[in-house]
């Protein structure tokens, strides 16, 4: 199956939080879009992986996105080496995305960093040819490619975007993929320890932040991005 978009996070609701409006906006467009985790979030306070597995399934059906996988990557372990760089580069020759999603640069999770350069190495290393990789029981080389773009979106740190989404109509299916992941965020009923994203706060951070985006800007809400290289565009009107 071929994408348009790959989202990748470093652990499940990664991508929920950080592009899942865009991500649904572009699925309402007619994008197919699909969603990566590299962990399965095994080492979070609150539920278990297993439980992580479900949301995540969940959160999925409520964006649209066509495919989800994860790689069972060590959380909290994982580490930018050969070994993950070829199983993601298998990932991105399997789905061929046009674009590519994923961690923000910097932010207060180790993973998130480790995330995001992991797969923007994996992004450039999936374009070389002389990288062999086969699909688990076939005897066929995958074919190179590489992403045609890759932005990483914006985490806990409130990192300057390069790029904001026009994210107006959007934010409730973001909130609603988000708060699948029952175990993770505010609930008064839970009785597991609290942690810095199951606070009140930090649900509520969700809506507002994204408001403030879309102030800055002159939409009602957005999504921030950065980017590795230039932004291109045809003309200076095409810029909102």
């Amino acid at each position: 199956m071929k994408l348009d978009i790959l989202a990748i996070g470093s652990h499940p609701d990664d991508v929920e939080l950080g592009c899942g409006a865009t991500i649904a906006k572009e699925i309402a467009n007619g994008k197919k879009v699909g969603i990566i985790d590299l962990t399965r979030g095994e080492l979070g306070t609150r539920g278990s992986a297993e439980i992580r597995d479900e949301e995540a399934t969940n959160a999925a059906n409520i964006l649209g996105a066509s495919v989800r996988e994860n790689m069972e990557f060590a959380d909290g372990f994982f580490v930018n080496d050969k070994k993950h760089q070829m199983a993601l580069i298998k990932m991105i020759r399997k789905y061929q995305p046009e674009m590519v999603i994923c961690n923000a640069v910097d932010d207060r999770h180790i993973d998130h960093a480790k995330g995001s350069k992991l797969v923007s190495d994996a992004c450039f290393l999936s374009g070389l040819i002389k990288i062999e990789t086969f699909l688990e029981g076939s005897d066929k080389p995958q074919e190179a490619w590489r992403p045609k773009h890759v932005y990483h979106y914006i985490q806990w740190k409130n990192l300057q975007p390069d790029v904001v989404v026009d994210i107006t109509g959007f934010i409730d299916t973001k909130l609603k993929a988000v708060f699948a992941y029952k175990t993770q965020f505010h609930d008064s009923t839970n009785n597991e320890p609290e942690t810095p994203i199951s606070s009140k706060n930090f649900a509520d951070s969700i809506s507002y932040r994204a408001r403030d985006l879309g102030r800055l800007v002159g939409v009602e809400y957005g999504e921030g991005f950065t980017v590795e290289r230039y932004v291109a565009v045809d003309s200076l009107f095409n810029l909102k």
